[in-house]
């Protein structure tokens, strides 16, 4: 199971829990502040702001939390500001992996995320170490149950995506980041239930990892770092088996 979409999975999987302790409202509301604050507070001609305002919706945030949020990214209400930092490093078995934060202190939230890496068995790396491994791409799942392979691949070409892989679970969707949009509406209107829509890093290459200690302390760094109030985004390329992770499970 590769790396991008089955962390996608588990995060999608997590989402409810987390949504619950006010988590994930916290970070997307940080998402939007700052989509606003570069791009205006208009998301029909922002499409940073729009993405931030689906993965909301999707939260089911409410809706004056997100114009309170937009707001304070146009500066009509006054709110902390958070600037985008991007960390890079190895976590266990070489992996390569990338977390996004958006923090309004970097003093704080570096040295945090080095003891993240170093307390599971990775070190953080220099800048641009691991970015090179990853290209930017719109990322959608559906769900393999119930869902017609060859229908499915002909309506997501047509509909601007380049590649579809069947990863067990799921049906993993790629596309350009400028196709995400019309794609992910695409399948609204064929009422193709998705799990995971996402403008994603998806890794060109996978590390497999069949060790069940090692494949342990990759999950624990994983969900270290997204548990960490600062961490918007993580991705990694790593590659466990179907088997191992129901052993470990």
């Amino acid at each position: 199971m590769s790396g991008h979409s089955h962390w996608a999975g588990i995060k999608y999987k997590k989402a409810a829990a987390d949504a619950k302790r006010g988590k994930v409202w916290s970070k997307i509301a940080r998402m939007i502040i700052v989509a606003a604050k570069q791009g205006g507070g208009d998301p029909a001609a922002n499409l940073s702001l729009r993405y931030a305002i689906d993965k909301a919706k999707a939260a089911n945030m409410p809706k004056d939390t997100i114009e309170k949020a937009v707001k304070k990214g146009t500066g009509e209400l006054e709110g902390t500001s958070f600037e985008e930092v991007l960390y890079e490093g190895y976590g266990p078995g070489g992996v390569a992996i990338m977390v996004e934060a958006l923090t309004d202190n970097r003093n704080r939230t570096g040295p945090e995320i080095k003891r993240l890496f170093e307390k599971h068995g990775g070190s953080l790396g220099t800048t641009g170490c691991v970015n090179w491994m990853f290209t930017k791409k719109g990322l959608i799942t559906v769900n393999t149950a119930n869902t017609d392979e060859e229908q499915l691949l002909e309506i997501a070409l047509n509909a601007g995506a380049d590649d579809m892989q069947n990863t067990g679970e799921v049906f993993e969707i790629t596309c350009e980041p400028g196709a995400y949009e019309q794609l992910k509406s695409t399948l609204q209107e064929k009422e193709i239930a998705t799990e995971v829509t996402e403008i994603s890093m998806v890794p060109q290459n996978t590390i497999d990892i069949g060790d069940d200690h090692t494949a342990k302390r990759i999950l624990s760094l994983m969900e270290a770092f997204e548990d960490h109030d600062d961490v918007q985004n993580t991705y990694a390329n790593f590659d466990i088996p179907e088997e191992t992770i129901a052993r470990i499970s």
